[in-house]
């Protein structure tokens, strides 16, 4: 994996947290969401006709990538409104990696080095220890996590394979929070129109930067799945974990146990692990 796939993996971990912190920090969980989700289609809107179309083959996996993806931001806003987001960020995104490894080996017959199934154990191995010992009220929030997780794995195996077909990555990710967002947004509009359009205009700074994030991170993830193994990009992926503790201990307030501290250190060096395979 070349240093410029590497990076760009990196900024699009940073993002995806940036945007998780905005949910969690959003008084209404779920408004926040399809806020999010609806700014990210108006913005995919504005591009989609400067792009060409996405090849006919790659529009199936569209199709079942948005499916999953308006699954996954609901149990996102499910999922932060009963638990800490350091605490149920980490499962959703560290139990992904070794199910799209082990599938996208047993299915795809994409090989793996040893360097690179190590980085991935290590840092899943961090992450999951990150969110170790929970309390009654998170558990909950915790087996929603863990739903999640295999929602990810699914959109990310899809999108890994169906990228590829697209010949045209911009586009395709951009038609994905194009559709994504427009059931969010309908759902929104048809049972809480009042309330969603208030919440818009008070939140609307959080929205753009939420949707820009949201669009961003993935898209960026997108391309690195056309030059780098899928597994091996989404383990790298879900270093986004250390940007979300510091989020979380500095931003959200949540508290950072020496736990954590120790778990993300294990993060960061299975992610140097990666790289140097």
């Amino acid at each position: 994996m070349s240093l410029d796939v590497f990076a760009i993996i990196m900024l699009g971990a940073a993002l995806h947290a940036t945007w998780n912190a905005v949910v969690k920090g959003g008084t209404d969980k779920l408004m926040t969401t399809c806020m999010i989700a609806s700014v990210a289609s108006l913005i995919a809107l504005a591009v989609v006709p400067f792009l060409a179309l996405p090849a006919k083959e790659s529009w199936p996996f569209i199709g079942a990538s948005v499916v999953l993806q308006v699954v996954y931001f609901v149990l996102v806003a499910s999922t932060y409104r009963i638990a800490d987001m350091s605490q149920t960020y980490p499962i959703m995104r560290g139990t992904a990696p070794l199910l799209v490894a082990v599938v996208s080996v047993l299915v795809l017959a994409e090989p793996l080095s040893a360097s690179a199934w190590l980085g991935i154990a290590v840092i899943s191995l961090g992450i999951l220890s990150m969110a170790a010992g929970p309390s009654a009220g998170q558990r909950k929030g915790l087996i929603l996590a863990l739903i999640n997780a295999g929602v990810i794995a699914g959109y990310t195996l899809i999108d890994g394979w169906g990228v590829r077909q697209s010949g045209a990555p911009a586009a395709y990710t951009l038609w994905i929070f194009l559709l994504t967002g427009l059931p969010l947004a309908a759902w929104a509009l048809v049972t809480r129109r009042a309330e969603f359009c208030r919440y818009v205009l008070r939140n609307g700074r959080l929205g753009l930067v939420g949707g820009a994030g949201t669009l961003a991170s993935y898209g960026l993830a997108l391309w690195a799945m056309t030059q780098a193994p899928i597994a091996t990009v989404s383990a790298l992926r879900e270093t986004s974990i250390l940007f979300g503790v510091v989020i979380s201990a500095w931003v959200l307030k949540e508290h950072l146990t020496r736990v954590r501290i120790v778990a993300a250190c294990i993060i960061a060096a299975g992610a140097m692990v990666l790289r140097l395979g």
